[in-house]
């Protein structure tokens, strides 16, 4: 049961009644982020040519709000399939030129990571030293999914961020989000296997295992003997496929009850070949 009116009627966003102008109004207004969510979802998935001009103009306003409200709206503007993504890059790239506030900043680089348009990979690239953390997680996340070479640069960079959230996220875009295997990518990942960070960690050995580098066994070994072991890290021996680490595994049995399926594929994929 919900407490805000109108909030579960219009819960799923291809059947919220109101007009463009009324989701606009209403999405500036509300103070619950939830609600004007909601009605930010629906103007996306309304898609039109009236929404794309209506947030171009949110995007040229004086207040930052309604130019942040303008990039959210065109960086998912059509759903499933994107409407005008060439216009809406456009826009959001004029808008990024010249802005300086850094909520807007974020918004826009969010934006060009749904768009996933490869001419902003540049202009998002820019901002991969910026002193603000969030816009730099922002940057990661307008470069993951691409595996042009400046995209790549940018993520090896923010594999080694201060901010371990951001080198976390680095090293998932790297390792998971793209086919790409290449010796400085490798080499990125492996410097993370040691990281302070625990999901860093774990996702630099479940990327360094997907591409079959055997830097990943000793780490792994001592991962999976200790008294905390994660999902990943059982991916990774699944992946990795080392007999090594075929005892380790089997003492999990024990204990480890965390996806069992997941560690019986692991064991299978490192039993020792039959003598």
């Amino acid at each position: 049961m919900t407490d805000q009116p109108g909030r579960e009627k219009w819960a799923d966003p291809k059947s919220d009644p109101r007009s463009v102008d009324e989701l606009i109004s209403s999405a500036l207004s509300e103070s619950d982020d939830g609600l004007a969510w909601d009605c930010i979802s629906a103007l996306q998935w309304k898609g039109s040519r009236e929404v794309f001009e209506r947030a171009s103009g949110l995007c040229r306003s004086f207040c930052p709000v309604e130019r942040s409200m303008g990039a959210d709206i065109l960086g998912q503007l059509g759903v499933p399939d994107r409407s005008f993504p060439k216009s809406c890059l456009s826009v959001l790239l004029g808008l990024l030129e010249a802005e300086r506030d850094e909520d807007v900043i974020r918004s826009i680089l969010i934006a060009l990571s749904h768009l996933r348009e490869p001419g902003g990979i540049e202009p998002a690239a820019r901002f991969r030293d910026h002193a603000n953390p969030d816009i730099r997680h922002a940057v990661v996340h307008a470069m993951t999914g691409h595996e042009d070479l400046l995209a790549v640069e940018v993520l090896i960079g923010l594999s080694r961020d201060p901010d371990p959230h951001n080198r976390d996220w680095a090293c998932f875009s790297l390792g998971d989000m793209i086919e790409l295997d290449t010796p400085n990518l490798r080499n990125a990942l492996a410097e993370r296997l040691s990281d302070e960070d625990d999901d860093t960690r774990c996702e630099a050995l479940a990327g360094l295992a997907r591409r079959g580098d055997s830097r990943v066994v000793e780490p792994l070994l001592k991962a999976l003997a200790s008294e905390s072991v994660s999902t990943l890290e059982v991916e990774a021996a699944e992946l990795i496929a080392d007999p090594r680490l075929y005892p380790e595994l089997l003492a999990l049995r024990g204990w480890w009850d965390v996806n069992e399926a997941l560690l019986e594929r692991a064991i299978l994929a490192c039993s020792p070949p039959e003598s």
